[in-house]
């Protein structure tokens, strides 16, 4: 219980930074989050290395740079919404026919579009807070102790990221760790893609382990 305890403390840290890198643009205090702790910065390698970050303050940093690759790749060249790569005709939908919208009504998790600053709640920011959202209900279940509720959480997570951000974000974080002029959102695509990845894999492993369920009935 204690290896699982630091697993979902680590995965909900994680969800937290990139579902924040990737719906608004950054600042001071989420830079801060990155240069504070070490191995955070470490997934970072390249933005790490960037003189740039020696040669400019992090106030033209942010104007001339970060503002400006976030804009290039989540307002202005790449569409980050699911349904514009899942349907036919790569409509965003966002209104009540999305599936997404649905479930996020089911378990309760509600998306102010004003205030993430986003057109429709199937956003990959906004799907990477949900399963924010998953992984901190599995850690209060598991610190009371229910176990069903951590299998159930768990099914719920694999679910999402099989149905949901596997199918498509790939394809998104691809294209926009190639348009990437940052290494910051270079880095921090690269890094979404690979965690989404290995979470899955994590999920799964869990499930056989603790749940009871073949992996192999996904």
């Amino acid at each position: 219980m204690e290896q699982m305890k630091h697993d979902i403390e680590n995965r909900i840290a994680l969800y937290a930074l990139i579902s924040r890198l990737m719906l608004i643009e950054v600042d001071d205090k989420f830079l801060d989050t990155i240069e504070s702790d070490e191995a955070i910065l470490a997934l970072f390698p390249h933005y790490m290395g960037w003189n740039k970050r020696k040669e400019l303050s992090r106030e033209e940093l942010i104007s001339q740079y970060y503002n400006v690759d976030f804009a290039n790749l989540f307002l202005m060249h790449l569409v980050p919404y699911e349904s514009f790569y899942t349907r036919d005709d790569q409509m965003i939908e966002s209104g009540g026919d999305n599936p997404v919208i649905e479930l996020y009504n089911e378990l309760d998790f509600r998306v102010e579009l004003d205030k993430a600053r986003v057109v429709s709640a199937d956003h990959i920011g906004v799907e990477l807070e949900f399963m924010y959202m998953l992984c901190a209900a599995q850690k209060k279940a598991l610190e009371a102790d229910d176990k069903d509720g951590i299998c159930e959480l768990l099914q719920v997570q694999r679910a999402f990221l099989k149905e949901h951000l596997l199918e498509w974000a790939p394809m998104f974080l691809i294209n926009a760790k190639r348009e990437s002029r940052t290494p910051l959102y270079h880095d921090g695509t690269e890094l979404t893609l690979e965690f989404l990845l290995s979470d899955y894999e994590y999920i799964t492993q869990m499930l056989a382990a603790h749940c009871n369920e073949d992996a192999e009935n996904e």
